[in-house]
């Protein structure tokens, strides 16, 4: 199973939300180019990216953060947040990202995901964030009324490979993640999720790799240091 250890940011700072509340926020001293400096010194060879003020605001005000970060790495990037049209995944991608994801757009826009997965394949995956399994958008700020399983089902068959799932309430709680859900999830054939929202122990990890899940993503856990990323990495072999 892969490990994406997790960087959000807002206003070019490294920080994590509890529950996806923007009055809720830790601030870490580490730069983003740092952190995914430490990461990759500790083995890490994917990177979860998060413009968490362009998931809100539909902006990319942290383009060129992050952009920094693609320099100054080897990783297999992913990025989300801001990105609601094609120029923007160009953008991305010109920059060096591996994969972009489409959360908001692919739910206000499904048409225009459709076409983005016909062009671009592999290299987009959606983020479904959800909220009493229901899916929210605009920086999970609002709660739509579209069911997140089925929304999963539905983007697969539209040829998206990728998922990456997050349980909104679990997320930044370290308290545990959803598993039941991602049991749920890995029955869908043909579709890799990436589990997201609270991972806080080894045992998950484990959990989560013998059901099938392709990948994780462990943040606050690991800034908190509640895990280790080395620990994390091995127990994902």
């Amino acid at each position: 199973m892969k490990i994406f250890p997790a960087i959000d940011i807002i206003s070019g700072s490294v920080v994590r939300l509890t529950q996806g509340d923007y009055g809720k926020v830790d601030k870490y001293s580490r730069t983003p180019v740092e952190a995914a400096a430490e990461f990759y010194s500790k083995g890490a060879k994917y990177l979860h990216i998060v413009d968490l003020d362009g998931a809100k605001d539909g902006t990319l005000s942290n383009f060129s953060s992050i952009s920094e970060v693609i320099k100054a790495t080897a990783m297999f990037v992913e990025v989300g947040g801001g990105i609601r049209d094609e120029s923007r995944i160009e953008r991305y991608l010109s920059a060096g990202v591996s994969r972009v994801i489409l959360g908001t757009a692919a739910i206000n826009n499904f048409p225009f995901l459709v076409d983005m997965v016909k062009k671009y394949s592999e290299k987009i995956a959606v983020g479904i964030d959800a909220k009493s399994s229901f899916v929210a958008v605009d920086g999970w700020t609002t709660v739509t009324k579209v069911e997140s399983v089925s929304f999963c089902e539905k983007v697969r068959d539209i040829g998206v490979k990728t998922v990456i799932y997050t349980d909104i309430e679990k997320d930044g709680a370290m308290k545990g993640t959803n598993l039941d859900i991602y049991k749920r999830l890995s029955l869908i054939n043909g579709l890799d999720i990436v589990a997201s929202g609270g991972i806080s122990s080894l045992s998950e990890i484990i959990a989560l790799k013998e059901m099938g899940i392709s990948s994780a993503i462990v943040g606050k856990a690991i800034y908190e240091g509640k895990l280790k990323l080395e620990d994390v990495l091995s127990a994902a072999i």
